[in-house]
């Protein structure tokens, strides 16, 4: 993924950018824009769908129940949120938690495609089918297209399900966990 040309090239210019922006008509509805947060240099990346009511009125990326359960997966990974870059599809919560229609995807997808070509991570993590179609298009399901690693440009792409689906169906954390180990074990340094 390059560097798009009609965007600010750092991540501060980019989210005020975002903060303004209003491609949409969820902007009209919004408390606060949810850019994402993290290390600007991570490794792993984690792409979620959009914001709900506890993110939209925070301006941070999962910070609800879901958000509590991805930091504890981050946790069982060895890793901390401040070590990774988490972000979403859409930038503005979506009214009553819709899933985003291919309109506002469309319209914030600039923003996400500059983010990821800004961090450059090694490994993205795309929780939930509306992430995993943003990044790598098609219709299948996540439970066809998790378990193995996609590719967007040169990035590996690992598709599992959105921590608030494992609130929904806590029998799902196995897979999860089966998920994010792929993931541990090509982030292992060298030797």
């Amino acid at each position: 993924i390059g560097l798009r040309t009609d965007l600010p090239s750092d991540l501060a210019a980019l989210s005020a950018m975002a903060a303004t922006c209003q491609r949409c008509p969820l902007a009209e509805g919004r408390t606060h824009p949810v850019f994402g947060e993290g290390d600007p240099h991570a490794r792993l990346m984690l792409i979620g769908e959009g914001p709900g009511a506890a993110e939209d009125a925070s301006g941070r990326p999962f910070v609800g129940p879901a958000g509590q359960l991805l930091d504890k997966i981050l946790s069982a990974m060895g890793l901390r949120r401040e070590e990774t870059y988490i972000g979403n599809v859409v930038k503005c919560r979506p009214p009553n938690n819709a899933t985003p229609t291919p309109d506002q995807m469309q319209a914030c997808y600039p923003y996400l495609q500059q983010q990821i070509a800004l961090i450059q991570p090694e490994f993205i993590i795309a929780l939930g089918m509306t992430a995993a179609r943003a990044l790598l298009g098609g219709a299948e399901s996540v439970a066809r297209m998790r378990g193995r690693f996609h590719k967007l440009g040169d990035i590996p792409v690992l598709v599992t399900y959105h921590p608030a689906a494992l609130l929904r169906d806590p029998s799902r954390k196995r897979l999860v966990w089966e998920d994010v180990q792929r993931v541990m074990v090509r982030m292992k340094p060298p030797g």
